[in-house]
């Protein structure tokens, strides 16, 4: 199984109001994005990390980047996330069988989650690290009154990373991107999905929390702290 995996770190993070890319924000001691990259670099599963920052800070994303046995490219990233996965994937050998998918800005990454993605896409096209839905769901109009309450069966909230079949997601990326909705999409699964691809989920019940607050970076540095004294 050959395997490259994409780092999403490219966000501009106007959010966080660090005045820097959130990539490149400090998350206990470290730019965020390292965080994330250690584990993929240092997977057995991975040959290969592209990682694609925000556009102009380059050498400050490999400078970031700490050891691992992984072959390593940066590149800039693109208008959107899915822009950017693109942008990622030009940078993927075409003998590459399987991509990753991760976003930097879940630092909490396991890295036993990584071979898990991957052998559940079994004879699929695609499989995603989720957690089943554990609260009530609302779907709300422009004015936020309440207008359904969806059953919580069968709902879950998709994480990253997300591993795919390499010539799957690439056909799904360029359908997209023909179709004008290639910025429409918020996750690769469902990108897959609009070309008749197969994505299964791999129940993940490890924190895998997406920092995108500042109140989130407190949290993700604590559950590090916890994580590295375990």
């Amino acid at each position: 199984m050959r395997c490259a995996a994409i780092l999403v770190a490219a966000g501009s993070g106007v959010r966080m109001g660090a005045g820097l890319p959130k990539a490149l924000m400090p998350l206990g001691g470290r730019p965020l994005l390292a965080w994330a990259a250690d584990v993929l670099m240092n997977s057995p599963a991975v040959e290969m990390l592209v990682v694609v920052g925000p556009p102009g800070h380059e050498a400050e994303v490999f400078a970031a980047l700490g050891d691992g046995d992984a072959e390593v490219a940066v590149v800039p990233g693109g208008e959107s996330r899915s822009h950017s996965v693109a942008l990622g994937l030009e940078a993927v050998p075409p003998g590459v069988e399987y991509v990753l998918v991760h976003d930097a800005a879940r630092p909490l990454i396991a890295p036993a989650l990584i071979p898990a993605v991957l052998e559940g896409i079994a004879d699929a096209d695609g499989a995603i690290a989720a957690a089943p839905l554990a609260d009530t769901p609302k779907r709300v109009d422009a004015e936020r009154e309440i207008t359904e309450t969806p059953g919580r069966e069968g709902l879950w909230l998709a994480q990253t990373p997300q591993a795919f079949r390499a010539e799957v997601l690439r056909e799904a990326v360029m359908h997209a991107a023909e179709l004008g909705r290639l910025h429409d999409a918020t996750d690769c699964a469902s990108l897959v999905e609009g070309v008749g691809g197969r994505v299964r989920v791999v129940p993940n019940a490890a924190p895998n929390m997406k920092v995108t607050t500042p109140s989130d970076v407190r949290i993700a540095e604590l559950l590090l702290g916890e994580r590295d004294a375990g």
